[in-house]
């Protein structure tokens, strides 16, 4: 979609160096002419949102790493070093502790805007999948960042997910030793989850240079779900529309992200997470952040350990397979009216999940878990597929010049009656 760049450099110099590099050209034709869909909204700002984060997490936990010490017995204590007596440090740590949960908040909402307006529907299966992918590798990043403080939620969170390869059939014993570089969660397991955390952001990056490479192939979504037909009635250019639209959605992020870290940097966390790691001692109810709750929940749903697992990643894996699931024609909700009834329920039973994870494995919490986790899976499973089949959809915009006209023709009547 993005097409040879047109750019030409002034001067000799650039025209120079654009001759044997070409990446000023590169960049311009990427995000300056790049053809933008006349009718994005803010929800497509989610995207640079997760970028600005991204880099943010890199940069405060590279800071981070020059004055953390990776030893169970003096790693809680470099923590609270870092926090007393390093310049900055207790804003460096807020920041990136908060900072995961800003990550997550974004790309939760980035997945679930693909999936109201089908933007993994052909020819964006790639395109999906890589988000697939980048959203697993933040799974694991997150979880061996939450260890390194080495605190009793620490510890034992740790603890209790590395148990769970166990469950795997001939080689979870191997592969939990491997994890703990030993017999039991000690030195050895924070060595290797500080080494994997700090490896595994530049992983990331990787495969979110793919993922804007396939995007700038098969073009961008939009709301209305259609294609671009004439690029020059249907897009504008990235700069400056796409531009000053994603610097105010970063903006008013920013203003969320800021609130957390200087006024309430403890919410998301948890109190026994500022006592030191005691092997001898468990906590009375062992809860991983937040952003893992719904598939805890479901993990905790099924009674057999095994099960469990298989479901609790199955319910990741299942993402990737939505381009295949969905049997409908129409991509965006906003002209499926059964597909957006139950779109919102899943929302809700999303949330419903993340609460029930943070409850005790007991009585009617079990049950709900259960009632919801069904729900997850048949959303994918069984109502996707079916609605494609039988579900009568709204008339679609021919093209996107003609979604944006029709929009600012009700708005021009709207405006017209109110005015009469």
């Amino acid at each position: 979609m993005s097409g040879p760049s047109t750019f030409v450099p002034k001067s000799a110099l650039g025209k120079w160096f654009e001759s044997r590099l070409p990446l000023m050209g590169f960049m311009h034709g990427s995000f300056v002419a790049y053809p933008t869909p006349k009718n994005l909204n803010y929800w497509w700002t989610f995207g640079a949102i997760l970028s600005f984060m991204l880099i943010a997490q890199i940069i405060t936990g590279v800071v981070l790493t020059m004055h953390y010490t990776p030893e169970a017995t003096l790693a809680f204590s470099s923590v609270e070093h870092i926090m007393r007596d390093v310049n900055w440090g207790w804003m460096l740590r807020y920041a990136h502790a908060n900072g995961a949960s800003m990550f997550f908040l974004a790309v939760y909402i980035h997945m679930f805007r693909g999936l109201y307006y089908g933007s993994y529907k052909a020819p964006r299966e790639i395109l999906w999948i890589l988000g697939v992918i980048i959203f697993l590798l933040m799974m694991a990043t997150g979880f061996m960042g939450y260890v390194l403080p080495w605190g009793q939620m620490s510890f034992w969170g740790a603890t209790v997910i590395t148990n769970l390869f166990s469950a795997i059939p001939l080689v979870g014993d191997a592969i939990t030793v491997w994890l703990w570089g030993g017999y039991s969660v000690d030195n050895a397991t924070l060595n290797r989850f500080f080494a994997l955390h700090y490896l595994l952001p530049f992983m990331i990056v990787a495969v979110v240079g793919l993922h804007v490479w396939a995007l700038h192939v098969c073009g961008q979504n939009n709301p209305d779900g259609v294609e671009i037909k004439d690029v020059e009635k249907d897009t504008v250019p990235f700069t400056p529309h796409a531009t000053m639209k994603d610097a105010f959605g970063i903006t008013a992020f920013l203003l969320l992200y800021c609130w957390f870290i200087f006024y309430v940097p403890n919410y998301l966390g948890d109190a026994d997470n500022y006592i030191p790691a005691n092997p001898m001692k468990t906590p009375p109810h062992i809860v991983p952040e937040w952003y893992f709750l719904p598939f805890y929940a479901i993990l905790r749903s099924i009674p057999d350990k095994l099960a469990g697992v298989i479901a609790m990643f199955s319910a990741i894996a299942v993402l990737a397979f939505l381009p295949w699931l969905d049997t409908s024609r129409v991509r965006s909700a906003k002209y499926r009216p059964i597909y957006k009834v139950f779109f919102w329920i899943f929302v809700a039973c999303g949330i419903g999940l993340g609460y029930l994870g943070a409850m005790p494995p007991e009585g009617g919490y079990v049950l709900a878990s259960r009632v919801l986790a069904i729900f997850y899976f048949a959303f994918f499973l069984i109502i996707m597929p079916l609605l494609g089949l039988f579900e009568k959809t709204s008339p679609v915009p021919a093209s996107i010049a003609d979604a944006v006209l029709a929009k600012s023709g009700s708005s021009a009547k709207a405006v017209a009656s109110q005015t009469h």
